[in-house]
Order: structure tokens, then sequence, then C-alpha cells
């Protein structure tokens, strides 16, 4: 148990496999960004999840181990931060597979996204911020049991205009974004998690 002043666990990851990404440089941003009630862990990647397959699932007993990774990453969290990119109007395909592998009842942890306050963002060079994604990620995790956050939302347009091209860092417009998003979450989460919480 902890108590109403431990901050918050929040396990961010982007929906990208690109080491620079606009994504992942976001999330880096978000953890500098994060207020005093949020302890952000920024996972390094999803490229260790294999393409879903039902049989590679039965065969290693739920999952290979980087499925099993970010599941127990999951579980060890208070929340969960996704920043994903928009292709073709897109939620990411690889994205989508990471969610299948997590919508599974595993053995040990369950279905680990029902019932987590999660929280949605990205960015992306072009103009609209990734909405398309952001909604169609939103609806996947709705059907997943999450319980994602509703307002205020993050989306990053034109991101080689708001970010260093040699460093990815953000600008400070984005970073003050950041900061009232993750307010929110913070926020949120408490909504959801009154009284002491357990990990």
């Amino acid at each position: 148990m902890s108590d109403e002043h431990t901050p918050f666990h929040v396990l961010a990851f982007a929906g990208s496999l690109r080491r620079h990404s606009y994504n992942r440089h976001l999330l880096d941003a978000a953890a500098a960004a994060a207020p005093a009630g949020i302890r952000l862990t920024v996972y390094d990647t999803i490229a260790q999840v294999p393409l879903f397959d039902e049989d590679l699932e039965s065969e290693t007993h739920g999952g290979p181990d980087g499925v099993k990774q970010l599941r127990a990453a999951i579980v060890a969290a208070d929340g969960v931060l996704i920043s994903t990119p928009e292709y073709n109007q897109s939620l990411p395909g690889v994205l989508k597979n990471t969610l299948d592998w997590l919508s599974r009842k595993d053995a040990e942890y369950g279905e680990v996204l029902s019932g987590k306050p999660a929280a949605i963002m990205g960015a992306t060079p072009g103009r609209w911020g990734t909405r398309v994604a952001q909604s169609q990620l939103r609806h996947a995790l709705a059907a997943m049991g999450a319980l994602t956050m509703t307002a205020p939302q993050l989306y990053v347009a034109e991101a080689a205009k708001a970010s260093d091209a040699e460093t990815g860092a953000f600008d400070a417009a984005t970073h003050k974004r950041l900061g009232t998003f993750l307010e929110g979450f913070q926020a949120w989460m408490q909504v959801l998690n009154a009284g002491p919480r357990s990990r």
C-alpha cells in the first residue's frame, strides 16, 4: 500500500520503433515535464514484441519474453501513457500489434490494461497532430477496458518546427503543454484511485 503523497508511477511507451522518433522524444520531454505527483518511466521499445500469433502464444505459454516483460511493467505501474505517431491517417501497425498481445488474458496477470488508467498523446511532422491515430487508439483501449483520460488532449503538429533537429528536444511551449497534460493525468488517476493505492 502507498499513501496519498507517493507519486503515481506511469509507464510510457511510443508507438514507433524508430529510436529517435518524434514520439520517443516527446516521452523524454514528458519525463522532464512531469509534475511532482508523477514518476514517469519510459519503456525502451516495443520492438521486442513479435507479430501476434496464437500458435506462438500457445508455444510460449502466454507470449515470448518481450510480451511478458511489457505486461509485467504495465502491471507494476499505476497508469500508462502512450505516444503514437500517425501513418496514412491510421494507427501504426506495430502499436496495434502490441495492443493485440496486451488484450489477451494472461495466466499470471490477467488482462493487464483492463481497469488501468491511460493517457494518449502524439507528435507528427504533419498538421493534424495524430488526431485520427489517437481516436483509433482510444477506441482500441476502450475495447480492452482501459480507463483512458478524455481531457486534456495533446496533439503536437508540425513537430519539426517544435523540436531541435539535432537533439530532438521540444521547445518551451510544448513542455508547458506537456506539464498541463500530465497534471490532468495525475488528477485523472487520483479520481480513479481514491484512497490508498495498492501496487
